[in-house]
């Protein structure tokens, strides 16, 4: 299981020219079951993305073609989590 943090560069102001792209890129990921819950990180820095999965190579290649990463209006990092206790809602995490 990943987080993906999305924290806008200095060209943030650029997002706008990109968003309907990175709109269709996050719709992909939840389309294809890859992306489980996706939201913005408050006060206006950027956005997170729970993910599971794929692998971590996997999902590098899918955050690079991410637009807002493609033309750095955000800065991503991935986080890989190993979970080890859930609610039962969400045990499938833990395959």
């Amino acid at each position: 299981m990943y987080v993906v943090l999305l924290r806008f560069s200095a060209n943030k102001t650029r997002a706008p020219e990109h968003m309907a792209a990175h709109r269709e890129w996050i719709g992909k990921g939840i389309d294809e079951g890859v992306f489980l819950l996706v939201g913005s990180i408050r006060s206006g820095q950027g956005g997170a993305i729970l993910v599971a999965g794929p692998t971590f190579e996997e999902l590098q290649a899918r955050v690079n073609n991410d637009p807002f990463v493609v033309h750095d209006i955000v800065k991503a990092e991935i986080v890989d989590i190993e979970p080890n206790i859930s609610s039962p809602e969400l045990a499938f995490l833990s395959n």
